[in-house]
């Protein structure tokens, strides 16, 4: 398609020139392409430039961000390049709002960097959010992909002394983020929830990845036991927002590390705190020392533990109460005198069905391996007994009669099916109500989440790292990028997803005339303003720099 030019002689000599828009279609029956016209603009001098400005800026739209800047140039202005700078400039604004730029420049007035430490690790940080890679990586993607005010580029070098400077500055930039985002936000901290997860390494070496100690095979909740791995922890508010990570070496187990975490946040003052945590940390010495200085706990208990609380909890009768959704709790609980623990026994009609189909699915398959087998001799029946141990979930409903034969536990299935659809929590708090109890529970998929998006979103696997500290450091700034993202997603209303998508169209591009250089970015779109607006923030200048040539000396 393009743009067509027609002349006409009139009598008196003169000529008129006329516009308009074709485009070439292939005429089989000549052998040639003739044109079409689609629109007659009509004479060249009474033309409507205007109309036509505005047909091609709405045109624009259709292209990428720096298509449309080199599209809409002014006359005379040449088209150098474009980069995106609307989720850099957003998330560059909140990152101000916390005062980390602030904490970061205090901090770094007890060094003397030869280069601005602040705006390098909001660089990695914005990396992290907008498009993960490695460090190395990242310094092409800041050098020419996007614009990080007050960073032009960054070598691979200066990257990791952030990193290294990182660690040694986390806990006074922990306690300052986590004060600034609790006075911005309002933070309620009356329950805190807590989690772990792992990612683990690929590598070409095996036992390479285990002289350091802290790369180590362990429980990987991945599935992936056969690689080495590091363990991470989150505290999350019950809004979302995300407080400190902590990371340990890959065979640490849940239970270990809560002294660790609440020694940590107790530094901070906190006023009266809950937390709220998985099974897997449920411990007698854990619940001791959650509870000292006045803390309390939401533990979940597991049902299947055979110790005398849990299994009283549940065999004891009592009415339960409709809470949200298809909840339903009941409470019991224990006063030996010295220690109070209140269990409430929450119970979803709708996981109990599911719960039921799924033993059922069980027991037929077990039946259907099962089923011959008296017909078998005493080393084929304990071979088949093995395989039947080694497939999971078969083996809890296996029952082997003193004879040797293979039968359904039918006690086991009846203990089961009294368990369909039930989970068992246990608190040392006494005011908070059964319903704050089994909600600030289901709460705690925030921090699933969190890990969702750390590993989907933020890319925290792969780790480009080897050394203990880098490896953290990196988990630090994949912290601050969650941060970031869910203060953005809790204004908005919105996924990171989708206002990362939207934001990167804003691009600024960079056009030289023969009188100097000028920046300037797209136009702001209808929904980018409304984002803006959400977050309280201007949009960023539409010129932001111009350069005049340098006049040569005579």
């Amino acid at each position: 398609m393009y743009l067509r030019t027609t002349k006409r002689r009139r009598v008196d000599g003169s000529e008129v020139r006329y516009l308009q828009l074709a485009h070439n279609e292939w005429d089989s029956a000549s052998g040639q392409s003739r044109a079409k016209v689609i629109y007659n603009f009509g004479r060249e001098d009474r033309l409507d430039r205007d109309a036509i400005a505005r047909l091609v800026k709405s045109l624009s739209r259709m292209l990428p961000p720096g298509k449309a800047l080199e599209a809409t140039a002014d006359t005379g202005l040449t088209f150098v390049e474009s980069r995106t700078m609307g989720g850099a400039y957003v998330l560059d604004r909140l990152w101000r709002r916390l005062g980390i730029d602030k904490t970061l420049n205090d901090l770094s007035d007890r060094r003397r960097f030869g280069t601005n430490m602040e705006r390098v690790l909001f660089a990695l940080v914005a990396n992290r959010a907008l498009a993960p890679s490695s460090k190395l990586a990242a310094t092409s993607w800041i050098g020419e992909r996007v614009v990080i005010d007050g960073l032009d580029a960054v070598d691979a070098d200066t990257c990791y002394r952030a990193m290294d400077w990182l660690i040694e500055i986390e806990a006074d930039l922990a306690e300052a983020v986590y004060w600034s985002t609790a006075d911005l936000l309002n933070l309620e901290v009356d329950l805190l929830f807590f989690d772990t997860t792992s990612t683990y390494f690929q590598s070409l070496g095996d036992d390479g990845d285990e002289v350091d100690k802290f790369r180590v095979r362990g429980r990987s909740k991945d599935h992936r036991p056969d690689l080495p791995q590091v363990v991470i922890g989150m505290a999350v508010t019950r809004g979302g927002i995300p407080i400190r990570v902590w990371s340990w070496p890959g065979n640490t187990a849940d239970a270990t590390v809560i002294a660790q975490v609440k020694d940590d946040l107790a530094a901070w003052k906190l006023a009266r705190v809950v937390w709220v945590t998985d099974t897997g940390f449920n411990s007698a010495a854990n619940r001791r020392y959650l509870q000292r200085a006045g803390g309390h706990y939401i533990m979940g208990e597991r049902l299947r533990s055979g110790s005398v609380e849990s299994t009283e909890a549940i065999r004891r009768q009592g009415r339960y109460t409709k809470i949200a959704g298809n909840l339903h709790v009941r409470e019991v609980v224990f006063d030996n005198g010295i220690m109070r623990d209140r269990f409430v026994v929450c119970h979803n009609p709708e996981e109990a069905v599911r719960d039921a189909a799924v033993r059922d699915s069980i027991v037929a398959e077990l039946v259907d391996r099962i089923t011959g087998s008296d017909d078998l001799d005493g080393d084929a029946r304990t071979a088949l007994a093995g395989k039947i141990a080694a497939t999971k979930g078969l083996k809890r409903f296996l029952r082997v009669t003193n004879s040797g034969r293979l039968r359904i536990d039918k006690a086991a299935v009846t203990a089961e099916a009294k368990l369909d659809g039930k989970y068992l929590l246990r608190t040392s708090d006494p005011s908070l109500s059964t319903e704050d109890i089994a909600l600030g529970y289901k709460q705690l998929l925030e921090v699933e989440r969190g890990w969702r998006d750390m590993k989907q979103i933020l890319d925290l696997r792969p780790v480009h790292h080897r050394l203990a500290d880098r490896i953290h450091a990196h988990i630090i700034l994949c912290w601050l990028a969650l941060l970031l993202i869910r203060i953005t997603e809790t204004a908005t209303s919105d996924t990171w997803t989708n206002l990362r998508h939207e934001l990167d169209r804003m691009h600024l591009g960079t056009f030289t005339t023969p009188a100097g250089t000028i920046e300037r970015r797209t136009a702001t779109t209808p929904r980018q303003a409304v984002i803006l607006k959400n977050l309280d923030l201007t949009p960023p200048p539409q010129i932001s720099d111009i350069r005049p040539t340098p006049t040569p000396a005579t």
